[in-house]
């Protein structure tokens, strides 16, 4: 058994089979992707387009592999973000989902989203204030081409665990308000059911707190 295999073994055990587990090969060569699909992973996240479509076009040969983008989107990467990936996990403003849209209607797309929810002071991250994303709502509720399915929540790094699983716990209450409040909306039937957090240092705690997906990167691969 190779040092993947045992990390993968041991990852596995603490992640119930419902939760989704993806694999953040961001800087990892196409290589480790290939390890990590031989062990079973189908789910692989990336937080950069051109490095994501490099290792994609050497990866061609893959079948049943499922691409999650999880990085910051620039504006002008939306097409290409479109075209290439089944996820998008950071939609962090009513700006970029109502552009990612207009786009997906002439694309025919209509990939997975999750928007990108800030819960605590973080310089580093970007993401909807929570006032603004309620506000939003409407607005989200009304588009036609995307599949707008959760939120993405990141822990700011450093946090005690204490503080991290509060994060979280926010989380899972922020996606109860908004779908009591989609639900009372005319004519919306859209409701949220994926809560997109915890990496490798605190995904357990994103798990006890209602996560439905987790995203390990050096849990599963070492550093990088």
């Amino acid at each position: 058994m190779s040092v993947f295999e045992e990390r993968l073994q041991k990852i596995q055990s603490r992640i119930p089979s419902e939760v989704m587990l993806i694999a953040v090969t961001k800087t990892f060569a196409s290589a480790v992707v290939r390890e990590a699909y031989a062990a079973g992973i189908r789910d692989f996240g990336e937080n950069k387009i051109q490095e994501a479509l490099e290792k994609q076009e050497k990866l061609r040969d893959l079948t049943g592999v499922t691409w999650h983008f999880i990085g910051h989107l620039q504006s002008n990467k939306t097409r290409k973000a479109l075209n290439h990936f089944d996820w998008i996990h950071s939609v962090d403003s009513l700006k970029l989902v109502q552009r990612l849209d207009r786009q997906a209607a002439e694309l025919g797309k209509c990939p997975n989203c999750c928007l990108q929810v800030k819960l605590a002071p973080d310089d580093n991250k970007s993401g909807f204030e929570v006032d603004e994303l309620m506000v939003s709502l409407a607005a989200i509720a009304q588009l036609q081409h995307l599949n707008i399915r959760g939120l993405m929540v990141i822990a700011p790094y450093g946090l005690p665990a204490a503080d991290t699983q509060l994060i979280f716990e926010r989380g899972r209450q922020l996606i109860t308000k908004i779908n009591d409040q989609l639900a009372k909306l005319a004519g919306v039937t859209l409701q949220l059911d994926q809560l997109s957090m915890g990496m490798s240092g605190d995904f357990e705690l994103a798990i006890a707190q209602g996560a439905t997906m987790v995203r390990l990167g050096s849990g599963l691969f070492g550093q990088r």
